[in-house]
């Protein structure tokens, strides 16, 4: 089957095929680092994760950046609030993202690139589009006159004077046109900055990820990928300079969006107090889980984001890694072997669908395992150990079940005396043998207070840490 991606460009689905199949590459809009990222933040790296995954599958040779934008004026702000150097800020906030979104199980990309390590191409692209008469110079800032590209707006499919009319744009006595977007700007002593032809300066946040892109990628890239609130302005702007600083060249040939997420329905705001930090969430529910529920609606769609989600999602890693116990005496490999799953995720990266296929192959299985005594007939096995592999092997594919099912249920078990816990259920196991309910049911009660829930089954009792 072939990949079919939805290009917010053309505003449908369509095939993808690469320039270059040797050499395919994809572009995704990383953080500003002043501060903790919030949930919604997470939902394009863990999307664009499975989609990376899905393009190595059929182009081995798949170069994914995904940038750093470590200078900013909010990373100025939050530097001057928290009396700390400005690079202080910005590498402290880069570790914890880094280290939150592999919690998450997404892949590192394989070019990082940070802002502050690109001036001079971003200095040189700011000098190309000068002397094609795209940009202006004026009190020390650099300009794109927006006028000077016909196209702008395409992308988000609305007129300059619409654009202009709903968004916040900085109205300056230095601007030709409200809607021209600075490229570089002065900074004062105490800000960052760099020698320029305009003085000493930092660049705007829109030419930073063009100068990156191009840089590692090249002038045309595949993919480029983001969050949709990045529509407008950034990635419009992104075209408008990218493609005026080279040439006329196409800069992406496909831009993918996701969708933004919500809380109870709302809208995540700040002012609101509802705006719900990655780094905090990690904490306090499994990272696999929040994986699962950024995965449970197709990302092009709003997902709203609630207790109850993350809830099911906990629910249905249970049931698949409870399955993935049962079969823990099958030795396999990993495979693919479902028909339906591929297709699932061909299908402009079908998440839910996938999900589905992955959850109907456990709920087979569980089916054999329940109805069937051991040992299993040679049928039985043999669709019970291509379960196990096709739940790996999808699972894989997605970031999900890669952990020790075992893990999975005793996470945060750390947190309990586990020897104790043992030596109560043996102590359960006798008083149930001796016929003394009332002793087995004070000890899984003692064991509940503990935070330990048990399960009886025909391997015996198993525990697992409680959700929460």
């Amino acid at each position: 089957m072939t990949l079919r991606l939805y290009n917010s460009l053309s505003r449908r689905v369509e095939e993808f095929k690469p320039l270059d199949e040797g050499r395919v590459t994809m572009y995704l809009c990383g953080p500003t680092v002043y501060s903790y990222v919030h949930i919604g933040n997470a939902r394009g790296p863990v999307v664009f994760d499975v989609l990376a995954r899905l393009l190595r599958r059929r182009y081995p040779r798949l170069v994914y950046a995904r940038n750093i934008t470590d200078v900013d004026d909010k990373i100025n702000a939050a530097a001057a609030e928290a009396r700390l150097p400005i690079a202080a800020i910005a590498d402290r906030y880069a570790a914890i993202y880094r280290e939150d979104i592999a919690r998450l199980g997404v892949a590192p990309p394989d070019v990082e690139p940070l802002a502050t390590r690109h001036i001079e191409p971003i200095i040189a692209m700011c000098e190309a589009l000068v002397g094609s008469g795209n940009a202006y110079a004026a009190d020390g800032h650099v300009l794109f006159d927006v006028a000077s590209f016909p196209d702008y707006g395409r992308l988000s499919g609305r007129s300059t004077d619409e654009l202009v009319a709903g968004a916040r744009i900085e109205v300056a006595p230095y601007k030709r046109n409200p809607a021209d977007f600075v490229l570089w700007k002065p900074s004062t002593p105490e800000l960052p900055g760099w020698d320029s032809p305009w003085g000493r300066g930092r660049p705007g946040w829109h030419i930073e990820c063009s100068a990156m892109a191009a840089a590692h990628l090249g002038e045309t890239i595949d993919i480029h990928a983001g969050g949709v609130d990045l529509v407008f302005p950034h990635h419009e702007n992104e075209i408008a300079q990218s493609t005026c600083a080279h040439g006329g060249r196409t800069f992406a040939r496909f831009w993918l969006h996701n969708g933004m997420l919500t809380f109870d329905g709302a809208k995540m705001s700040k002012s609101v107090g509802n705006v719900k930090q990655l780094h905090a969430l990690l904490e306090q529910h499994p990272p696999e889980a929040i994986r699962y529920a950024l995965l449970s609606a197709h990302y092009r769609q709003p997902l709203d984001w609630s207790d109850a989600l993350i809830e099911q999602s906990i629910a249905t890693l249970d049931r698949l890694y409870g399955t993935l116990r049962d079969l823990a005496d099958f030795t396999v490999k990993a495979q693919i072997g479902r028909a339906d799953f591929m297709p699932a995720l061909e299908d402009d990266l079908n998440t839910p669908r996938a999900l589905a296929v992955l959850n109907h192959e456990a709920a087979l299985a569980r089916h054999i395992l329940d109805k069937s005594a051991k040992p299993f007939g040679g049928a039985e096995h043999a669709e019970l150990a291509n379960a196990k592999a096709n739940l790996l092997g999808c699972g894989a594919m997605l970031g999900l079940l890669q952990q020790d099912p075992e893990a999975w249920f005793k996470r945060g078990a750390e947190r309990v005396d586990a020897p104790r816990v043992e030596l109560l259920i043996e102590a359960r196991r006798a008083a149930r043998a001796a016929r003394d309910f009332a002793r087995a049911d004070a000890i899984r009660e003692e064991l509940a207070g503990m935070g330990v829930a048990i399960e009886d089954g025909p391997q015996g009792t198993r525990w697992k840490i409680a959700n929460p």
